[in-house]
């Protein structure tokens, strides 16, 4: 009888260098008490070493200054590169590129770049604005022009396994995501998705499409399941039935739904790492334990060196500005200067090894359709 080939799943933590990479979404708190629970969860996560953190806006921008507020003090008080988001929505092409030089004079280095949502959210249809940039490949091509007076800046872009609500289809989409890195995009991460085989699928298309970028999935831990179907709704996200019925009748029972929800997200990463993925960006939903939860099963630890540091400078309530030295109040005070209300941002210092590693196949009788090599991080691009 042949032996058992093992999962690479149970060998994160004998890998050298270190095997996983991760990076954490967050969203701009609207109250005092959502503030505190933001940085409560940006300083459990922080000593895990992610490569970036990133903050979002809202529909047409409508969080400008809760965001701007948010990635200042993470650049200014913590040893977190923060990724910025940008947007094409309701600014000019100057007024876009005043944003992209404030974050480069504040020493971000990459920048994620999105076309954005329409003011009035989901539903609305997108239309350019007059004079601005028309769409997310548009933009990459304007950040690469920008970065050229700083050294350059990477930009990352959104994946679509499902396609994006407004494409007409997955090949349109995907000819989108062509567009985008051939203006310069080097990475791509993923909205989220529960079934794994959409994303393999996915990657087979792409890497047709002549598409060799770093494609990075992007999970989504079931925090709550009503408001999480209630997202993927909007976002063109598919829920499949099984994920339905594991939380099934469990409204009132929260330990219960904590740890169906645990098994979930641990159930999908853990099939992705064994199909070969390296890199995963978490939609965090601005709680922390659930995320921690996973990455711990992924091999990662507290980086011990900083710890303390990492302790100190995401204290509640914030600190004096600025007082790690990763950006100068006059760097910052630029950033909130030039960004217009209906920007939209996120970026970070370029970050090594984002890759997927090659994937590996199962047996015959259970191989997933994606056989095409994917590129094993950034030194190996192709």
């Amino acid at each position: 009888m042949d032996a058992a080939v093992p999962r690479a799943s149970r060998f994160v933590r004998g890998s050298a260098p270190r095997a996983i990479r991760v990076s954490f979404e967050f969203f701009p708190p609207k109250t005092a008490e959502m503030e505190q629970s933001l940085w409560e969860a940006i300083a459990r996560l922080a000593p895990l070493a992610p490569n970036f953190v990133s903050v979002t806006y809202g529909a047409g921008g409508s969080t400008r200054e809760r965001t701007h507020a948010t990635v200042k003090r993470i650049l200014g008080e913590t040893m977190l590169t923060p990724a910025a988001h940008l947007t094409c929505v309701a600014a000019t092409r100057d007024e876009i590129d005043g944003v992209i030089a404030a974050y480069a004079q504040a020493g971000v280095r990459h920048i994620v770049a999105l076309r954005g949502d329409p003011p009035g959210g989901a539903g609305e249809r997108y239309a350019p604005h007059p004079g601005g940039y028309r769409n997310a490949a548009d933009l990459v091509a304007g950040i690469r022009r920008c970065g050229e007076t700083c050294g350059g800046l990477e930009v990352s872009v959104a994946a679509y396994p499902e396609k994006h609500p407004d494409s007409p289809s997955v090949a349109a989409d995907i000819d989108m995501l062509k567009a985008k890195v051939d203006a310069g995009a080097s990475r791509a991460m993923t909205q989220f998705f529960f079934e794994n085989d959409l994303y393999f699928r996915y990657l087979d298309r792409v890497r047709a499409r002549g598409i060799n970028i770093p494609i990075v999935p992007g999970i989504l831990p079931v925090q709550n399941f009503k408001t999480t179907k209630n997202f993927a709704a909007r976002c063109g996200a598919s829920v499949p039935a099984w994920l339905a019925e594991r939380f099934e009748n469990l409204d009132d029972d929260a330990a219960t739904r904590k740890l169906i929800a645990a098994a979930v997200a641990a159930e999908q990463v853990l099939d992705l790492v064994d199909h070969g993925v390296t890199d995963f960006h978490f939609y965090t939903m601005n709680r922390a334990d659930l995320v921690y939860a996973i990455c711990h099963l992924l091999g990662l630890r507290p980086q011990q060196g900083e710890v303390s540091a990492r302790d100190d400078a995401l204290s509640v309530p914030p600190l004096p500005y600025g007082e790690r030295g990763r950006a100068s109040q006059a760097a910052n005070a630029a950033i909130h200067f030039h960004l217009s209300p209906e920007g939209r941002g996120r970026a970070s210092v370029a970050s090594e090894g984002e890759g997927v590693r090659k994937v590996q196949k199962k047996s015959a009788a259970s191989e997933p359709p994606h056989p095409n090599p994917l590129p094993y991080g950034e030194r190996e691009r192709s």
